[in-house]
């Protein structure tokens, strides 16, 4: 999970004060003392993690939503994703988040890696995966969530990450980790 190499001193929390807990999310403040003896404070989001799913149908078509973002005040386009319950294993959470968002669920869930999207201030552990064998149900949203599915010929979709179209980092990067897999 980490680029730690073995017995390599970590950062020491001299204390912390949650300032804010959400339904996704913590943040805390730190009092930090780092390996060089350097004392900070530290922002940090304290989060359980979550996963991110490119489905893609038999058709190499890709299951995009369209999502509005209140932090962005806008409709973005992004690959399913959510965020995981306490303890809820992150495969768990990609067959459920997938079902909710898109009203698709997948006969087989490939894992495609996972990553820290912003590890300068979030401790949020992304998992990737690539649903396959698709069958439709139907959209169990949150009250706040607005989601339109779209999907959409991979090339098209890549296309639409060229043209800036599609700016979200996580779903560029599981789409890029799916073309990658599928080679």
């Amino acid at each position: 999970m980490s680029s730690k190499k073995e017995n390599e001193p970590l950062s020491r929390v001299d204390s912390k004060q949650e300032l804010y807990h959400g339904r996704q999310f913590a943040f805390v403040v730190e009092q930090v003392t780092h390996p060089n003896g350097v004392q900070t404070e530290m922002g940090v989001v304290r989060h359980p993690g979550s996963t991110v799913i490119v489905p893609l149908f038999e058709d190499r078509s890709v299951g995009l939503i369209r999502q509005y973002r209140h932090a962005v005040s806008a409709y973005i386009y992004e690959t399913p994703a959510g965020t995981m319950e306490p303890g809820e294993d992150p495969l768990v959470c990609a067959f459920r988040e997938l079902e909710e968002e898109t009203g698709y669920v997948a006969g087989e869930m490939i894992p495609l890696g996972k990553t820290f999207l912003l590890p300068a201030y979030s401790d949020e552990l992304t998992y990737v995966y690539l649903a396959r064998d698709l069958k439709k149900t139907a959209q169990d949203l949150d009250q706040d969530e607005i989601i339109d599915v779209h999907c959409l010929p991979l090339d098209h979709v890549l296309g639409m990450i060229s043209s800036g179209d599609i700016i979200d980092a996580l779903s560029i990067l599981s789409i890029y980790h799916a073309v990658r897999y599928l080679g």
